[in-house]
């Protein structure tokens, strides 16, 4: 008798054992994906929702042409990148310029692929030795008005602490965060850049 319970108790254990052999797997991956949770997400910008920011229409004026009124459509067919700012350009704002600049020039034969937009938010001048630093990039004055509700911010921060990028069916698409690291831009373009057959 006392050895019947034995066998049956070690029977259990093994069955037990086995059961837990086979049920590891789908334990360990329930933690993974319920207490780890892997975002699994290899770009850097944030990423938008364009029918959750359409473009407005801006009737920015060119600099230096303010009797003509442009859209960012005129670039359609380019990827965009879009930055915002005053006249005065204070150190930031000279910086992002810059890495737009070096940015279309990483892209090597791709580069024409990219069009760089300044969009001036005031009527203070811009320095002329600036322009000739990033001359290539468009510059638009636009009320600010025009711009309110279409360019999403990190929490805590401003339009023009962001480089915004715009798809060639202009479409916003990706917001890079304040301080953005160049070289880590550099890769988002690239790869989208090589999986688009547009722009």
């Amino acid at each position: 008798m006392e050895n019947t319970d034995k066998q049956t108790s070690r029977g259990r254990w093994k069955l037990m054992l086995v059961l837990a052999v086979c049920a590891a797997p789908m334990i360990f991956s329930y933690l993974a994906y319920y207490l780890i949770k892997p975002s699994g997400r290899t770009n850097y910008g944030a990423i938008l929702d364009p029918r959750l920011y359409p473009m407005p229409q801006l009737n920015a004026h060119l600099l230096g042409q303010e009797e003509k009124t442009q859209e960012l459509d005129a670039y359609s067919g380019k990827w965009i990148m879009l930055q915002i700012d005053g006249g005065a350009c204070p150190d930031a704002c000279r910086k992002k310029l810059y890495d737009m600049r070096q940015l279309r020039l990483a892209q090597g034969k791709e580069m024409e692929r990219i069009e760089r937009v300044w969009l001036l938010t005031d009527e203070q001048p811009v320095a002329t030795m600036l322009l000739r630093e990033v001359d290539g990039t468009h510059v638009l004055r636009v009320a600010p008005a025009a711009l309110k509700n279409w360019l999403p911010t990190e929490d805590g921060s401003q339009i023009s602490e962001h480089i915004y990028l715009i798809d060639p069916r202009g479409n916003l698409m990706m917001r890079f965060p304040k301080d953005a690291d160049p070289n880590k831009i550099k890769k988002d373009l690239g790869k989208l850049l090589r999986a688009s057959a547009i722009g």
